[in-house]
């Protein structure tokens, strides 16, 4: 197995299982609204549905529209980071964790559009003072993380390349 692949399969299984254990625990143990300091002033969990896309975008459209635009453009989104891992060469290990973090994080919250009526779970609730950031859950933690990674490999890259066309 090449790999590629023995670094898409964990990070993806895991990615998806944890994803959806984390967003059950919200659902079997806080109340719709709920919020549970954990750090007084920075940090909560919380339980709120998104129907939205990040920050809460499109969250005024109709349930049906959302539920079908946020189901195809997932899977428009899986089809083009696949290729683009698929595309890959063996040996770049951080981008191919990259785009595996983006893939279990696109699925992990597909799986909520397709089953929980269109709607996330979020729950990770951080704020600053009067700075508030929107809530958020693990799928949307690895997709960050894998969109980090690939930044990450761009700048390196774009460094080689900086270094070695030096006369």
């Amino acid at each position: 197995m090449s790999r590629k692949w023995l670094i898409l399969l964990p990070v993806v299984i895991l990615g998806v299982v944890l994803d959806q254990m984390t967003k059950q625990l919200v659902l079997q143990h806080l109340q719709l609204g709920a919020s549970v300091p954990v750090i007084k002033g920075f940090f909560n969990l919380v339980h709120v549905h998104n129907r939205g896309s990040a920050f809460g975008l499109f969250s005024g459209l109709s349930l049906d529209f959302v539920r079908v635009f946020f189901a195809i453009t997932t899977c428009i989104v899986l089809a083009v980071v696949g290729y683009l891992w698929w595309r890959l060469p063996e040996n770049q290990t951080m981008a191919a964790l990259g785009y595996s973090l983006i893939i279990a994080g696109a699925l992990g919250n597909l799986v909520d559009r397709l089953f929980r009526k269109g709607e996330v779970v979020d729950f990770l609730d951080f704020c600053w003072g009067r700075y508030h950031w929107p809530a958020f859950n693990v799928a949307d933690t690895l997709i960050c993380l894998g969109a980090g990674f690939l930044v990450l490999v761009i700048l390196r890259e774009e460094k080689r390349v900086d270094a070695s066309s030096t006369v």
